[in-house]
Formats: structure tokens, C-alpha cells, sequence
């Protein structure tokens, strides 16, 4: 197991940098669009349909990704200063059993979001014509990644592994 683990880390390294990427340039557009928004409304007095619907969207997909970024690169928020206080080998099996209900969470992220895009994929957003399921694609991959980085540090911790986070991406943060 421990060779799989090292042997999968740099494809998990370059999946958390692509996604971290694509967070990022979901951000810029956003940007954009909103800017677009503003003034085309209070310049050509036209606001544009589209741009707060799409607005949304790519925020969906921006923090779910960016979100699974901080699974895996452990930044996300937390509240150490318990987990400090404890022997070592009570915060292992603290962050054990952390790992284990975030890596389970992203699975139910993937789960009910495939329920609810399923569900909803008859609806169409108005504005873009899209099938209302394509809201939750975001949920469903970020749930996916989510669960995949979870498990990925869950099984470092059980091994005793040097934790997988990249420094590009830590500097980033």
C-alpha cells in the first residue's frame, strides 16, 4: 500500500494543481462577467441576463475545487487548539477520524448531488437553456475530490507517510 500511495501522489498532486488553476481562472471570469454586469447596467443602461446566472455557476465551481485544494493541501479552517493539547497518539487518531468523516462527506456530497442533478435535469435555466441537473455537477465533482484527497490523507496518517501537500500550491495559499 504504501508503494500504491507514493506511487499515485504525483498524478493527486498535478490533479489539486489543475483544479487549483481552474479555480482560479473561474475567479477572473467571474470577475469579468460581474464587471460586464455593472457596466453594462449603469453605462449602456442594458444589463445582460446571463451574467448572474453564469456569475453563480462558476462560483459553484470555484469553491468546490478550491475546496478539495484545501482538503489535500490541509488549509482549510480548523480548530487545532484541542488537538494540540492531546498526545501524539490521540491526535492521530484524531485526525483519523477527521479524514474519515471528511473523505465520508465528500462521498455523500457525490451521492446526493448525483440525486439531485438526476432529479432536476428535466428544468431548464431559463436564461442559459441549460437542464437545471448541470447546477450540481460542481457538488458532484468537488464531493468526488473532496473524498479522493480525504482518503489520500486518511491513508498517509494510517501509514505513517510525510504528508502529500504541494509547496505550489501552499505558496499559492
Amino acid at each position: 500500500m504504501r508503494k500504491f500511495m507514493l506511487g499515485i501522489r504525483p498524478f493527486l498532486a498535478a490533479l489539486s494543481r489543475l483544479s487549483l488553476y481552474i479555480a482560479g481562472t473561474g475567479i477572473v471570469v467571474m470577475t469579468f462577467i460581474v464587471g460586464w454586469q455593472v457596466f453594462a447596467r449603469y453605462v449602456l443602461n442594458d444589463s445582460p441576463s446571463w451574467s448572474e446566472p453564469l456569475s453563480l455557476h462558476l462560483m459553484l465551481w470555484f469553491i468546490m475545487l478550491g475546496a478539495a485544494v484545501g482538503v489535500r493541501e490541509s488549509v482549510h479552517l480548523g480548530l487545532d487548539i484541542v488537538r494540540y493539547a492531546m498526545p501524539r497518539s490521540i491526535q492521530r487518531l484524531m485526525d483519523l477520524v477527521s479524514l474519515g468523516l471528511v473523505a465520508f462527506f465528500g462521498a455523500a456530497m457525490v451521492y446526493y448531488g448525483v440525486q439531485l442533478s438526476a432529479g432536476t435535469w428535466g428544468a431548464t435555466i431559463p436564461v442559459l437553456g441549460w437542464p437545471g441537473g448541470v447546477d450540481f455537477f460542481p457538488l458532484i465533482v468537488g464531493g468526488a475530490m473532496i473524498a479522493l484527497f480525504g482518503l489520500e490523507r486518511f491513508i498517509d496518517i494510517a501509514l505513517d507517510l510525510e504528508p502529500a501537500a504541494d509547496t505550489e500550491v501552499l505558496e499559492a495559499a
